[in-house]
């Protein structure tokens, strides 16, 4: 990270100050110096701001989290698709509760709920770095589980559903088997990418242990007794039912989506309840432990979105699209969704802003095909700066390894598969 942030400050800062120095004033416009200034200020508040707001949601997930745990239904999950989870990351032990942790957050994102796979993910992140015996470096676990994060399978997109529908689209779930393409083909990409990235970025030798100290994927505390994994028609029956959902999604998706969070909530309660676990004493334990992850990582939130401003305000990612842009046309990516796929692993918030304002334009509107690319590109992505600092925020994580490069090669494979989805099914 540290050569990352370096390289965008110091790419904003020089063209930046190119610009200043041959501009000519123009009344009412501020100097580019001026306005990265004032992009890096505005920038710093709305990281805070946007940590603040975290706050209430994390402490609100991460205590129906822990009602969860106590209920026991991370280890149900956890041997429901044990087979499967222990192939993926054989570094964590099949009953420790990363599993169920990892699965309610990639559960939480297919179904485009956002703030819900936040505060799971970090409960992940925490666990995973119980077994870390290097602390402050990423593990593989770690990396492997940021990258599947960053490009999850998404059945439905409801944000984009959303702003699709206030945009006045004729279907504006259409864009559901689009995305569906696009992210199966980003997560096979990212589970590739972080297999194969880690043997050229090895971690470093763990400190010596205490004397008669276990390993910490032994000696862990939160370990729970081995229990056998279901059947496996129990397992097949339960991926039947996850597949199910995808025509479910794309027939009744815009109807169900409001009733998500609120069912979520009383599905988690009413668990706790049925298996003896004192919901309300135990949702507050959470919450606290939300409330407090929520502080500590405000200062990495602040530092990566101020060097994303910096890049922004400057200028220079507008050059880059109008350099790419004559690229990428000819190959299905007009110049004007260019800056969607730029700005996603970037920007959330710019993000949305670009798709909205070209849904929104007569000349393009949501149901072209440059409407539906964006649309796609938007629910298909992440914001992958934005996840990284806060889930290794949230555990102190200073040596990243090959999370960037795994993460930006699955980035890189939605937008080439949101691409072909498109072309196919909609054609230019």
């Amino acid at each position: 990270m540290n050569g990352i942030l370096l390289a965008m400050v110091s790419l904003a800062f020089v063209f930046a100050g190119w610009r200043q120095l041959v501009w000519v004033p123009v009344a009412g416009a501020a100097a580019p110096m001026e306005a990265l200034s004032k992009a890096m200020i505005e920038a710093a508040g709305g990281a805070v701001t946007l940590a603040i707001g975290l706050v209430g949601v994390m402490t609100l997930f991460m205590g129906l989290m822990k009602v969860a745990e106590a209920g026991g239904m991370l280890r149900i999950i956890a041997r429901l698709i044990r087979p499967l989870m222990v192939r993926l990351f054989p570094d964590v032990p099949a009953e420790h509760p990363a599993m169920g942790a990892m699965i309610l957050n990639l559960s939480a994102n297919a179904l485009g709920l956002g703030n819900a796979a936040t505060p799971f993910g970090i409960r992940a992140m925490q666990e995973l770095d119980k077994l870390n015996s290097r602390p402050g470096t990423a593990t593989n676990a770690m990396v492997l589980f940021l990258a599947i994060n960053t490009s999850s399978v998404t059945l439905l997109p409801t944000g984009v559903i959303a702003l699709r529908a206030a945009a006045g689209s004729m279907d504006p779930a259409a864009i559901l088997p689009t995305t569906l393409c696009a992210t199966i083909g980003s997560t096979a990409v990212a589970i590739l990418a972080a297999k194969l990235f880690c043997r050229w970025s090895p971690a470093p030798p763990a400190p010596d242990a205490a004397p008669g100290a276990l390993p910490l994927s032994e000696g862990d505390g939160d370990l729970v007794p081995a229990e056998s994994p279901y059947p496996l028609w129990v397992s097949l029956a339960a991926l039947g039912c996850l597949v199910s959902l995808v025509p479910l999604a794309v027939l009744y998706g815009q109807a169900v989506s409001p009733w998500i969070i609120p069912g979520l909530m009383v599905f988690f309660l009413g668990f706790g309840a049925l298996r003896g676990v004192a919901v309300y004493e135990t949702m507050v334990e959470g919450g606290r432990e939300g409330f407090q992850v929520a502080l500590r990582i405000i200062p990495y939130m602040v530092v990566i979105l101020v060097a994303v401003a910096m890049l922004r305000a400057s200028g220079a990612l507008d050059l880059l699209v109008e350099a790419l842009g004559q690229l990428t046309a000819p190959l299905g990516l007009p110049a004007e969704a260019l800056p969607m796929a730029l700005l996603r692993p970037l920007s959330g918030s710019g993000a949305y802003a670009v798709l909205a304002s070209l849904i929104n334009d007569p000349a393009i509107g949501p149901d072209s095909y440059t409407g539906m690319l964006i649309s796609t590109l938007q629910g298909s992505t992440e914001t992958t700066f934005y996840v990284l600092a806060v889930y290794f925020g949230a555990v102190q994580i200073k040596r990243i390894r090959h999370a960037m490069a795994t993460a930006l090669t699955a980035d890189l494979a939605g937008v080439v598969c949101a691409v072909l989805a498109c072309l196919y099914l909609f054609g230019r």
